[in-house]
């Protein structure tokens, strides 16, 4: 995928999160957030495949510990969800876990428990 599809692609995500944020607001489950955020990027013409499995490789080897991306966009998109208080340092370890595991080279991290959704909007690249 060339970067002007993924920043395409990342534009769509932006407006869907804000297009759920705006219709639900703060304040529901996670669980919540990432149905209504599936359909809209559905409803916006999007590959979406939810709670993907994501193995664990040491050297080579498949360890018996299987990761979950939330939100898998065209396939090559992770989106982590949350509805917390704050976002802290180590859910931006995750996403950037995330990246580095799938082999993928974008994700977005968003909480949905905000006022405004560009303050829960966060955007990681891994060898973008």
């Amino acid at each position: 995928m060339q970067k002007e599809e993924y920043e395409r692609i990342a534009k769509e995500i932006f407006l869907a999160a804000l297009e759920v944020h705006k219709a639900m607001g703060p304040g529901l489950l996670e669980s919540v957030y990432e149905l209504c955020l599936i359909k809209e990027l559905q409803l916006r013409g999007l590959v979406i495949e939810s709670q993907v499995p994501i193995p664990l490789i040491f050297k080579g080897y498949e360890l018996s510990k299987e990761y979950r991306v939330d939100v898998l966009v065209e396939h090559s998109i992770i989106i982590e969800l949350k509805a917390i208080e704050a976002l802290l340092p180590i859910h931006e370890a995750q996403i950037i876990s995330y990246l580095k595991l799938a082999n993928k080279k974008m994700g977005f991290l968003i909480n949905f428990n905000v006022p405004m959704i560009k303050n829960g909007f966060r955007r990681f690249v891994n060898n973008y």
